[in-house]
């Protein structure tokens, strides 16, 4: 059997699991899953363990929503390293005739969802993005930490159940000089790898690159690999002897976002950036994989990191 066939036996087998026991209900597409109430409650303990973590930064908390107007899209320039996961809504806007075209596609289950036209804006890749459009055209007087929740959406349909179409990061982007952004990329990613190690998970911290899109995104990778500009924070939830999976990330961005959305420090240079951030289902996915499908049945060590307080409990 192929290494390839192999790996697609263990999603399956973990899909399976995780349905069976009621964790997730598969919603009918690759990578769409409602979270049942175990889940919900390991991951808000988690993410209020992640809160307690980072506290010492005294960040500032935004939030924003799941949907990107196009022309901040654009200026992240996304779509140009990353068209494949891309996605962009779409909407009815014609009139009667139109409608009743609707309908008769509809009916003769044909792609109705064709006859509808771009609503001019994009689903959100990652939390941090639309946080460089707030700070658009911004003179920093000093560096700032940033606290970020939100929902994102990347097309990458697949039958791995940790590689979600629509799924949650919690980020920690920083603004600021250049030896600030990569201090802060190091130190809160030592902090994200202790803090997984401490719930059980055999993370490792390591090296990595951006999917980049075509020829030129090899090169793109083989730079960002030379130049250690991201780490990723990778868990063998399937086995050691199988690829790893990617909980989370460090990246140090240099002047990118501050280059294109005019983002000056003090001495109205570009300003330097960077983000830490996780993907909030994978871990609690991985931690169910890791520990059991059942959370009162988890190691008491992650079971008291995780719900620690009076009235807390899995």
């Amino acid at each position: 059997m192929s290494v390839d066939a192999v790996l697609e036996l263990e999603w399956a087998r973990l899909r399976a699991d995780l349905v069976a026991a009621g964790v997730v209900v598969d919603l009918g597409a690759p990578g769409l899953y409602a979270q049942g109430p175990d889940f919900v409650r390991a991951y808000r303990a988690f993410d209020a363990l992640l809160e307690r973590t980072f506290a010492c930064l005294d960040a500032e908390v935004w939030q924003f929503p799941a949907v990107e107007a196009r022309p901040l899209f654009e200026r992240t320039d996304y779509v140009a390293s990353f068209p494949q996961l891309t996605a962009a809504l779409v909407a009815f806007t014609g009139g009667n005739p139109e409608h009743a075209e609707l309908i008769r596609v509809r009916s003769d289950g044909g792609r109705w969802e064709e006859l509808l036209e771009p609503a001019g804006v994009l689903m959100s890749p990652a939390a941090c993005h639309q946080l460089y459009g707030v700070l658009a055209g911004t003179r920093l007087e000093r560096s700032r930490v940033f606290d970020l929740h939100g929902a994102c959406y990347r097309h990458e349909p697949s039958p791995d159940p940790l590689r979600m179409q629509a799924f949650h990061q919690h980020e920690y982007p920083y603004v600021g000089d250049a030896a600030g952004a990569l201090a802060h990329r190091d130190d809160a990613g030592a902090r994200m790898h202790d803090l997984l190690l401490g719930l059980g998970l055999a993370v490792d911290y390591q090296v990595a690159n951006d999917p980049f899109f075509g020829r030129v995104g090899r090169v793109l990778a083989r730079n960002q690999l030379s130049a250690a500009a991201k780490y990723e924070l990778t868990c063998p939830v399937f086995g050691a002897d199988q690829p790893p999976v990617a909980l989370g990330s460090a990246n140090y961005h240099g002047t990118h976002f501050a280059t294109e959305f005019s983002i000056t420090g003090p001495d109205g240079e570009p300003a330097h950036s960077s983000c830490v951030g996780l993907g909030m289902e994978r871990v609690v996915l991985a931690l169910f994989a890791g520990h059991g499908m059942a959370t009162a049945d988890w190691p008491d060590a992650v079971r008291s990191r995780l719900w620690r307080g009076p009235g807390e409990r899995a």
